[in-house]
């Protein structure tokens, strides 16, 4: 926050006016609350799914693409069924949405243990093909009449996530947010699964001297990672817009990628974290009204933040270590040129 303030100095505004701005903007009043919540949540889910892979030693770059995917089909069960009652209609569209992302996310995890294809690659690759499948079908085939607009029709309102705080947006998925964390940190610390999937990602050979089916581990993980990005759309869809159309994220999926190594992969990190980028997020907005500061400075800040915590993992030897291989592994992502995808989100 200081290199902020002192770069919004060099910008000749003064850097007070504008953290008061961005508090005010987040936290100032109720509504402000809520509009942070509202972002943190597709936040905390993309977090959980570069977590879920990371905790196997995967690295699941496709969140984004897991998300529309959730959307898609969150909003399917959302418009095409009928009748039913929102006790069993909007159990049915999260689960819809947490089936897409899931199944999405296996196809990458299929392809490592079959071919032992990169799912750096082949996830960042079915990023664009969920992002422009999904808006060939909302120009298309989806489209809602008369067809002026790039979208579908809006959800029932039995399949709406409902509003848990008056006078604002935020939604009954903040809700389902919080669960999803406190099974993360049930499932990998409490479970057999979860402890097999963790010992996998720390040693694979040791895996298998053990018993353990690295090949299982690897197709569990990446289907909870893609999961968690399937809700993460669906969470957006049924709670905020109640209709699928085109770049419906802002770059969720990428920004969940921050928040998980932000937050260190542990379930509190991740909750703050979140928390932590939709304060930027919220209050970035009301920063550019009321200070004329660029809304690109809440993605400097953000940058700057992760430079911060991976330093302070450099001083660690063990650190050291794991981002090296972190490393290695994304030059293969790099060398694909989803690098500059991230870059252009910043």
């Amino acid at each position: 926050m200081a290199v902020g303030a002192a770069i919004i100095r060099f910008m000749g505004l003064d850097p007070v006016s504008a953290y008061r701005a961005l508090v005010l903007g987040s936290v100032g009043n109720l509504n402000a609350v809520g509009e942070t919540l509202v972002k943190a949540v597709p936040l905390m889910f993309t977090g959980l799914s570069f977590a879920f892979a990371f905790r196997c030693g995967l690295i699941n770059i496709g969140a984004e693409g897991q998300l529309y995917m959730g959307g898609l089909l969150s909003v399917c069960a959302g418009v095409f069924i009928k009748g039913l009652p929102a006790l069993i209609h909007l159990p049915l569209a999260l689960a819809a949405g947490f089936a897409g992302g899931g199944l999405w996310g296996l196809i990458s995890g299929w392809l490592k243990t079959r071919f032992g294809a990169s799912e750096i690659i082949t996830t960042v690759m079915l990023n664009y093909v969920a992002i422009y499948f999904v808006s060939y079908l909302v120009t298309g085939p989806l489209k809602a009449p008369p067809g002026n607009f790039p979208h579908t029709e809006p959800v029932a309102v039995t399949a709406e996530l409902p509003r848990i705080l008056a006078g604002t947006r935020l939604h009954l998925g903040f809700i389902f947010a919080l669960l999803a964390i406190c099974f993360y940190y049930v499932f990998l610390w409490h479970t057999r699964e979860g402890f097999e999937l963790r010992v996998v990602g720390q040693n694979t050979e040791a895996a298998k001297y053990a018993g353990m089916k690295p090949s299982s581990s690897i197709m569990t993980a990446m289907f909870l990672a893609g999961g968690m990005g399937g809700l993460a759309g669906a969470g957006e869809i049924l709670g905020v817009q109640h209709r699928l159309m085109q770049a419906f994220s802002p770059g969720y999926g990428f920004d969940g990628i921050a928040v998980a190594l932000l937050g260190l992969n542990t379930p509190l990190g991740i909750f703050l974290a979140a928390v932590l980028f939709g304060i930027l997020r919220s209050g970035g907005n009301m920063m550019q009204m009321m200070v004329e500061v660029p809304i690109a400075l809440i993605y400097i800040i953000q940058a700057l933040v992760i430079l911060f915590v991976v330093a302070q993992i450099m001083a660690k030897p063990s650190g050291r270590r794991r981002l090296r291989s972190f490393l290695r592994d994304f030059r293969l992502f790099e060398a694909s040129g989803g690098a500059g995808r991230i870059g252009s989100r910043g």
